[in-house]
């Protein structure tokens, strides 16, 4: 005959472990999406797939070309003045404007504090005064960045810059999930909206540094939470960041050493918009790759078209 005492430390003892299998079961769920905080519905952001692109879409590319419109916005500093003229010539061609702000000795700006976070903020207070009416994405990048525009806006054909939307290459840290600078940062117009209303009118977006000082990419998350808008992580149908933080050659050989059978499959996107890293002239090459490489011959772009076979999956 069990006591009433040992009843109740048996059941103690099985109510014990089914709230430690549920904790244990539940901070797995946790780890898995990367520490996301309860109140936050992390999104995964894809492009339209080509079907529903198709049917969605009965406007011609200039009509389309027309509805999405962005602005880029290259955030850099002083010893960066050899990539303005590559810049210039390469990715940023195919922006509807691009506009570089020295974030060292800006004279547009005056300002005489070295900290990028109130760089980056003056930046984007002055681009939204100046041009927030007539661009409904804006676009940040380093000068280290290469950008390929139209996948962008692919990207970005479905969405509504009329919402808050804030993409890009998605890092956590502690319990605050940004996107990271080097990946790129999209902001939709009403993003911008309501970044430049808090910057006018709030202290949540001044220094938000304890112990020791927070990037400007961290602020600007910060920032933006207060706006009621979060961090989304883009990516293609397969799962696979579009926004790279890394140079081309790097994630290659880091494919080779972790999948060597599916080596651009694995860390490659057909539909990847930025890489990071770049020199100018690794700029130049891949603007050669991306825009003037023709199969046939550019001369004969005009004149010659050749199809694959009916029924071919050939590109």
């Amino acid at each position: 005959m069990v006591s009433a005492s040992g009843t109740s430390f048996f059941k103690g003892m099985l109510l014990g472990s089914i709230s430690w299998v549920l904790i244990t079961m539940f901070g797995q769920i946790h780890i898995r999406h990367g520490g996301q905080t309860p109140d936050h519905e992390h999104h995964h952001l894809r492009p339209p797939n080509r079907n529903d692109f198709l049917n969605t879409s009965e406007m011609t590319p200039m009509e389309l070309s027309k509805g999405i419109r962005v602005f880029c916005i290259i955030f850099g500093e002083s010893e960066d003045e050899s990539y303005w003229v590559v810049l210039k010539e390469t990715w940023t061609k195919h922006c509807d404007k691009t506009e570089l702000y020295d974030t060292k000795n800006d004279n547009l700006f005056n300002i005489e504090s070295n900290d990028k976070w109130v760089q980056m903020r003056t930046t984007y207070k002055y681009v939204f005064e100046k041009y927030g009416n007539n661009y409904n994405w804006f676009f940040l990048a380093l000068p280290t960045t290469f950008a390929v525009i139209e996948n962008l806006k692919y990207l970005l054909f479905t969405r509504n810059a009329s919402q808050p939307f804030y993409l890009g290459h998605t890092v956590i840290s502690g319990d605050l999930e940004y996107v990271t600078v080097e990946g790129g940062i999209v902001l939709s117009r009403e993003s911008m909206k309501r970044l430049n209303r808090l910057l006018h009118n709030s202290e949540n977006c001044t220094d938000q540094s304890v112990i020791w000082r927070l990037s400007e990419d961290k602020q600007l998350a910060i920032c933006l939470k207060y706006a009621g808008v979060h961090a989304e992580n883009a990516e293609d149908y397969e799962g696979r960041d579009v926004f790279n933080t890394k140079p081309i050659a790097q994630l290659i050989e880091e494919a080779l050493s972790n999948n060597p059978q599916q080596v651009v499959a694995s860390c490659l996107s057909d539909m990847a918009i930025t890489f990071n890293g770049l020199t100018p002239q690794k700029m130049e090459v891949m603007m050669y790759g991306l825009y003037r490489l023709r199969a046939f011959g550019h001369y004969f772009n005009d004149t010659l078209v050749f199809l694959p076979p009916v029924g071919s999956e050939n590109d």
